[in-house]
C-alpha cells in the first residue's frame, strides 16, 4: 500500500481549521458571514471530498488538480480562488483501488462550510465501504442546500442515500447495468461525460471529471481560470456536459460466465486478427465449444459478435473523431479500406463518409 502523506489539520485558537493546503475554514458560518468572508478575498468555491474505500485515484486526482491549478497563478497551488479538503477519519487512510492511500485532514461535519461535497467512488465488487455516518452527512448537506457531486461510482453512494431520487444521473457505460439493477426506478444516462441536474452532479469518471470540475470552476471563478486549469492538464477547452463518452460496444447481454469473459477479451483486443484462437486457448476450450456456447447464449457466433463490435466501434469513431475513414478501418481491425466500407455500408445502410458529413452537420446545429 502506498501512503500519500498529508499533514493533519490543526485547530487554531480562533476556531478555524487549517488544512494541509493552508486553507482556513470556520465551522458553522452563517450566510451573512459567508458573504463577508468572500468579499474579503476568501476562495470563491469550496469543495469537500468524501472518498470510498477502493476509490478511483484518477477521479479524485483529476478533480482536485483542476481546482488546484485554477486556485492560483501558474501552478503555485495556493488556495486563493478554490479551496478543498478531504473529509473523514483523520487517523484512518482511505486506500484507493491502485493501493495509494489518502489521509483525510478534516472532519465530516458542518457541510454548510462547502459549496460542494464530492463523493469519489471506485470498485463495486466486494461492497462499497464508506466511513460510518457518511449517508447522514450527505443528507445533512442536501438539507443545507450544498451541491452534491458523484464521481465514478460515487453516484451509487448518493443513490443509496436516496439523494438522486427525482434527478437524472450519469454513470460510465461500464457500470450502467450495475446501476440499473440496483436502482431500477432512477433515471440514468450512460452516453454523456457528466450531468448537472440542479444541485446534483454526476459523471462517468476517468478524465471526464476534469471537465465537470472545469464546469464548476467556470461557474464560480470564470471561464479564464477553467480554461487555464485544463490547458495545464493538457486538455482542450471545457467540454459541455452532453459530450458523448466512448460507450461500450458490447451489443448483446450474455448470461454464460465463460461467454462474458470471451466478450470482454474480444473487446479488449478487437483489432487483433487471430484473436478467437487465442481466446479459446486462454479459456481452455476448443473453438467449436466456444462457438456452441456463444450460439446457445446470445444467438450468434464469436466471429459475428467480433464483426458487430468492430462496426459499432467504427461508427462511434466516424461520428466522434477526426480520423480518416481509412484510419478508422485499420483501428477497428479491417485489412483494407474497401473491405471496411463494404461491411459498414451493408450493416448500417449508409456509407462511412456520408455518416461523417451528417454528424458534422448535426454538431453545427
Amino acid at each position: 500500500m502506498f501512503n500519500l502523506s498529508v499533514k493533519v489539520p490543526e485547530a487554531s485558537q480562533s476556531g478555524r481549521v487549517v488544512n494541509s493546503t493552508g486553507i482556513q475554514m470556520r465551522r458553522g458560518r452563517s450566510a451573512k458571514s459567508e458573504d463577508a468572508s468572500r468579499a474579503a478575498g476568501a476562495p470563491k468555491i469550496r469543495v469537500g471530498f468524501v472518498l470510498t474505500q477502493k476509490f478511483t485515484l484518477t477521479a479524485f486526482a483529476g478533480f482536485v488538480d483542476a481546482l488546484r491549478l485554477a486556485a492560483d497563478e501558474g501552478d503555485r497551488s495556493r488556495p486563493l480562488e478554490c479551496a478543498w479538503a478531504v473529509l473523514g477519519d483523520r487517523n484512518s487512510p482511505v486506500v484507493s483501488s491502485c493501493g495509494a492511500a489518502v489521509l483525510p485532514w478534516d472532519e465530516m461535519d458542518k457541510p454548510e462550510r462547502f459549496d460542494y461535497i464530492v463523493v469519489v467512488g471506485g470498485l463495486l465488487h466486494g461492497g462499497q465501504k464508506v466511513v460510518p455516518g457518511t449517508q447522514a452527512f450527505l443528507r445533512e448537506a442536501a438539507r443545507a442546500g450544498v451541491g452534491l457531486v458523484g464521481l465514478c461510482t460515487g453516484s451509487f453512494v448518493l443513490a443509496r442515500a436516496g439523494l438522486l431520487d427525482g434527478y437524472l444521473s450519469c454513470v460510465s457505460w461500464f457500470h450502467r447495468e450495475d446501476f440499473q439493477a440496483e436502482f431500477p426506478e432512477l433515471r440514468l444516462v450512460a452516453n454523456r461525460m457528466f450531468v448537472v441536474d440542479r444541485d446534483r452532479m454526476t459523471c462517468a469518471g476517468g478524465t471526464s471529471v476534469v471537465h465537470l470540475a472545469a464546469h464548476l470552476i467556470e461557474r464560480h471563478c470564470g471561464r479564464a481560470l477553467a480554461g487555464k486549469s485544463l490547458r495545464i492538464l493538457i486538455e482542450d477547452q471545457p467540454l459541455p456536459s452532453n459530450t458523448p463518452q466512448p460507450e461500450s460496444v458490447v451489443t448483446r447481454q450474455a448470461h454464460d460466465s465463460l461467454v462474458r469473459r470471451a466478450m470482454l477479451l474480444i473487446e479488449q483486443k478487437l483489432a487483433q486478427h487471430d484473436l478467437l484462437t487465442e481466446i479459446s486457448e486462454a479459456l481452455g476450450i476448443s473453438m467449436r465449444q466456444l462457438e456452441r456456447r456463444f450460439i446457445a447464449d446470445v444467438g450468434i457466433t464469436p466471429r459475428e459478435y467480433k464483426l458487430q463490435l468492430r462496426l459499432a466501434r467504427a461508427r462511434w469513431m466516424i461520428e466522434h473523431t477526426d480520423l480518416s475513414v481509412t484510419d478508422v478501418g485499420f483501428e477497428c481491425g479491417f485489412g483494407d479500406c474497401s473491405h471496411f466500407s463494404r461491411a459498414f455500408t451493408s450493416h448500417f445502410k449508409v456509407r462511412p463518409s456520408s455518416l461523417r458529413r451528417t454528424a458534422r452537420v448535426n454538431e453545427g446545429r
